[in-house]
């Protein structure tokens, strides 16, 4: 089974962003937006980019971003069942997150959360290579 760590970066947030995706070690995607973005943006990207990589085989993805675990796994079924609108007003950055929804329900990918920062070494190797994408490393 494929083992996918992911990470998004945005300095300052907004600003430069990039994302990584590691697998075995080494990124297997890289990558950013033009111009400003956020940290969630690039956390979203960095996980479309994982389940993209997992071509709907089981994987495990693991990621700093339990917000964006719960958008997928539970809160976007009710906003989707309401034509995509929340009580509280917009769903920000709406295209990742219908976008990351049909990739993961239409996949065997398991969402895990590991906190960030910590000194985990699948996240760490991940933050380093979102911060190089900011940056502009590419593979």
């Amino acid at each position: 089974m494929k083992i996918f760590y992911t990470d998004g970066s945005a300095s300052p947030n907004p600003g430069l962003g990039g994302y990584a995706v590691v697998a075995g070690g080494k990124p297997v995607a890289l990558g950013s937006e033009p111009g400003d973005t956020t940290n969630i943006r690039m956390e979203g990207c960095a996980l479309i980019a994982a389940l993209k990589l997992a071509a709907g085989q089981p994987c495990e993805i693991y990621t700093d971003s339990e917000f964006l675990i719960n958008v997928i796994t539970k809160w976007s079924l009710t906003w989707e069942a309401y034509g995509w609108t929340k009580k509280g007003g917009e769903i920000k950055n709406l295209d990742l997150v219908k976008e990351a929804c049909a990739l993961y329900r239409g996949g065997k990918a398991k969402l895990i959360w590991v906190r960030g920062h910590v000194g985990h070494e699948g996240n760490e190797l991940a933050d380093e290579w979102a911060n190089k994408a900011r940056e502009g490393a590419r593979i």
